[in-house]
């Protein structure tokens, strides 16, 4: 395979002032014509990209041109000689229908819809297909009018009519220059949800969201969803959209999350759809971030786009950070950020340490699919929260003013971003920019000194990265670290460095620039307790040795809500560790004393916020645990935290077993963000009370289950079940496939807590459930829910030491390698990671891999994850 290395960029030679694209859409033979004006910048032939299409003529100035004037192969058309001005015109035949892979326009439960992004506008006609060719579009879709009435494309509808044949059209105008990666055309039967948003300057924008009409009662939370992003956008970062219309479509068969077409965005349908009988408190929470996430996207993506696909977290973590911000504003809560690290230390710093380690900017690819990573968003989003950390929310909104108007209507790259932060703020940001360009998560150890005679204290930080695949040395990282002292009470000190005049705030962020700093406070009159890195406020693994006593203190009375969180979970970590050693001692294990008093105080601690206990109640999860084993042994793992939680539901049962009790809502559902923790913190009890398997405790679950109150009680009742082995699953399970079986998303749960069930037999389960006719590979949420949970949710039944879990995995991969590429390499993440195992299992993964590597029609997607892995 070839690979495209960022070095290698040079700009297009041509632009494209602008393109009618004209659609005679048929689901197996759709013809498609595109009408575009040139003009030429530098030397060289026209290279149109194209994979899958039908030719049927080129026109060049009107004239057709012959065999002989262009080539043609599977990956390209090429014209050697064209004048400086000129209009190309190219007909071509697609198959929506055949299109599995569901990359450029394809056919989804009897509906057109498209997607572009990565490289999928070259599987609709012959283009440019790169982000930094930017032009105006015009759009006609024609089709049969009984079947597609609703005919959709980017910017403002221009015309419309009907025509003679039973057939009608739809023109569509965007007005905003922009990338073919953001073309979008959905045709179908679907409703029209209206609304209507006034923007700060007074413009009304219509909104309209489609659907399937039987699910449009569960619309209006994805509604007011986008309202409150539009709103929140012009009040954080004075964006204000831009058309008349914005629309959202949502389908059931879709890759990714959601896409940003400008104006007309098209969502994975688990990301619009919800009701409180259909969706849990997480998927309302999810489904917010992604309206918000997609809407902000239309400056942070569209106005202001990516140069080529290494900038893709120009957009992507830059649109990231927006989102998580906008999430924590409208929860008010510390919980999002908790979610938010909880992610990127549990999938994203194993992706850091592992064969596909890359940095936020890659330097080189071979398919860009493969880049849709979370260190391209959820570690490029961190790396643009500290330069927010770096320069204060003033003069980061300075610098993200700055930014939106110096490019509005350009390709740029992260050094524009970067740069714009330096014009506002005077500071020298070379340094930080190792961010984008060295890949792995940066090791920060600290020792610490209190001189009592002195009064000073001394924090001696060091920080080293460790060798990723081509980068064997590190330069330093520019690494901010919040952090405070907090006296006997837990309040933070006035903090004075000992070459600084007078002291600041309780707060401060020190800055890590070199491989050791020094960092000395004076006058502080006791020995205090530190709480480093607030906030996360960088992307690495802290060391610092803290005894059992002060991590106590600092879950019980840090004022920073994340770092009371992070103490609680060090401490379960420092105990797991402990049992999982004294397994391998052939002891009896037993359950600390101080981390269940702690336990028990965090519990009764009415006067914290229910989510946040309910976090800090939660231990670590084992794929955490697995992070701080030299070999990961995901048997001792999960015995370890099994014990605890065991031991903990019997020690605090009648606390668990009150709290569960009071906790029980009072009135209608509702999706507040009190409402939502006081049942996350239920139904955390309810799972340790479950855990003991009593009678009593699976009585509540039934009961739970049976009432039947809204969807996040009974999935948490469901799952209690099932994951115990209680007797009562089998029943719930087959009374919850009877009531749910037409409602995909619904179902796509109940396949998911079958897949992660760590129980004996649950990959038999598994196969017999993708036997099932409930079961299409073809579609990609029905496979995340049942291959993808199974293999990447279940650590001790998918590393089963026999290797069953690793032939699954490998044989769907196979199949779905000639079906959806895309998916398929997604798939593979869990067997990416064989090196960090046992002898044993590193044979057994490294034996599927092979298999699959030595498939006769391996695509790009899968064949690069696999020769990286096996590297």
């Amino acid at each position: 395979m070839s690979t495209i290395y960022l070095k290698d960029y040079t700009p297009y030679p041509f632009r494209i002032t602008k393109i009618d694209l004209h659609f005679e859409l048929e689901e197996t033979r759709t013809h498609v014509t595109a009408r575009s004006h040139w003009q030429r910048v530098a030397a060289g032939p026209l290279r149109l990209d194209g994979q899958e299409l039908e030719l049927i003529a080129i026109r060049l100035d009107g004239r057709v041109l012959g065999a002989d004037e262009y080539t043609l192969d599977a990956e390209a058309l090429t014209i050697a000689q064209v004048p400086d001005r000129f209009t190309l015109e190219i007909e071509t035949i697609i198959n929506p229908a055949a299109n599995t892979a569901l990359e450029g326009l394809y056919v989804s439960g009897g509906n057109f819809c498209t997607q572009c992004e990565a490289e999928g506008f070259r599987k609709i006609t012959f283009f440019p297909d790169r982000p930094d060719v930017m032009t105006v579009y015009t759009t006609t879709l024609v089709a049969e009018q009984a079947k597609y009435p609703v005919l959709l494309s980017n910017g403002n509808r221009v015309a419309e009519g009907r025509r003679d044949d039973g057939r009608h059209y739809a023109t569509w105008h965007d007005p905003f220059p922009k990338p073919c990666y953001l073309f979008a055309l959905v045709a179908g039967d679907l409703d029209c949800v209206a609304d209507s948003f006034t923007t700060l300057s007074g413009r009304e924008v219509a909104l309209h969201l489609y659907v399937r009409s039987h699910d449009r009662d569960k619309t209006a939370h994805a509604m007011a969803s986008l309202k409150r992003a539009m709103a929140w956008d012009e009040q954080a970062y004075g964006r204000e959209y831009d058309l008349d219309i914005y629309m959202i479509v949502a389908v059931s068969d879709f890759n990714m999350g959601a896409m940003e077409n400008k104006g007309l965005n098209i969502f994975n349908s688990r990301y619009v759809l919800a009701s409180p009988d259909t969706a849990t408190d997480a998927d309302y929470v999810a489904i917010e971030g992604v309206i918000g996430h997609e809407y902000f996207h239309n400056w942070s993506g569209n106005r202001v786009t990516c140069r080529d696909w290494f900038q893709l977290s120009l957009k992507e973590g830059f649109t990231v950070l927006r989102d998580q911000q906008f999430t924590a504003a409208m929860l008010d809560s510390a919980v999002p950020r908790i979610d938010d690290v909880r992610l990127l230390r549990a999938h994203q710093f194993p992706e850091d340490a592992g064969p596909l380690a890359h940095p936020v900017r890659p330097q080189s690819y071979q398919e860009i699919n493969n880049f849709y990573t979370l260190t391209v968003y959820e570690k490029g989003a961190e790396v643009v929260r500290m330069l927010h950390t770096l320069l204060g929310p003033e003069l980061f909104r300075k610098g993200t003013d700055l930014y939106f108007s110096r490019h509005d209507g350009q390709a740029v790259t992260t050094d524009d971003f970067v740069q714009a932060m330096m014009d506002v703020s005077g500071r020298d940001l070379t340094q930080f920019k190792r961010w984008y360009d060295q890949a792995g998560t940066p090791h920060v150890s600290v020792q610490r000194s209190y001189d009592a005679q002195q009064k000073t204290y001394t924090l001696t930080l060091r920080q080293t990265c460790p060798p990723t695949p081509g980068q064997e040395h590190k330069l330093p990282f520019h690494i901010p670290l919040r952090m405070a002292l907090l006296d006997g009470r837990g309040i933070p000190l006035p903090l004075r460095l000992s070459d600084e005049a007078a002291a600041v705030g309780g707060e401060r962020v020190l800055e890590l620039t070199q491989e050791e700093q020094r960092f000395t406070f004076v006058d502080v009159p006791g020995e205090p307790v530190p709480s480093l890195l607030r906030g996360f406020s960088a992307p690495v693994k802290l060391a610092l040795e803290l005894s059992d006593d002060e991590l106590a203190f600092l879950m019980g009375h840090d004022t920073d809500s994340f770092n009371r969180w992070e103490a609680g979970q060090q401490l379960a970590l420092r105990v797991l560790l402990r049992l999982i050693e004294t397994q391998r001692a052939g002891a009896a294990p037993v359950l600390d004393t101080a981390f269940s008093a702690a336990f028990a105080r965090t519990l009764a601690d009415t006067a914290l916020d229910p989510a946040l206990i309910a976090e800090a109640l939660t231990l670590p999860a084992e794929e955490y645990v697995a992070e701080f084993m030299a070999v990961v042994d995901p048997q001792a793992i999960h015995q370890a935290r099994q014990f605890l939680r065991r031991a903990l539901a019997a020690a605090h049962r009648p606390a668990l077993l009150t709290a569960y009790q009071r906790l029980a809502d009072a009135g209608p559902y509702q999706i507040d963000a009190a409402a939502m923790g006081r049942r996350r913190l239920r139904n955390v009890c309810l799972g340790y009370l479950v855990e003991l398997g009593d009678a009593e405790a699976r009585g509540l679950a039934v009961a739970q289950l049976q009432a039947d109150g809204n969807m996040t009680d009974v999935q948490a009742a469901l799952t209690a079940l099932v994951h115990s082995g209680a007797p009562e699953c089998s029943e719930a399970l087959g009374a919850f496939h009877a009531r749910w079986r037409e409602e995909a998303l619904v179902l796509d749960k109940w396949f998911a807590i079958q897949a992660t069930a760590p129980l004996p037999g649950t990959l038999a389960q598994v196969q017999r459930l993708v036997a099932s006719s409930d079961f299409n590979i073809k579609n990609p949420n029905r496979v995340r829910s049942l291959v993808g949970a199974f293999s990447a949710r279940n650590p001790v039944c998918f590393h089963a030491a026999d290797g069953a879990g690793y032939a699954f995995l490998a044989d769907y991969v196979c199949e779905l390698n000639a079906l959806n590429p895309q998916i398929a390499a997604r798939l593979l993440a869990p067997l990416t990671q064989w090196k960090r195992y046992d002898a044993a299992r590193q044979a057994l993964m490294r034996a599927q891999l092979q298999r699959i590597g030595a498939l006769p029609a391996l695509s790009r997607d899968v064949a690069e994850v696999v020769e990286k892995s096996l590297a």
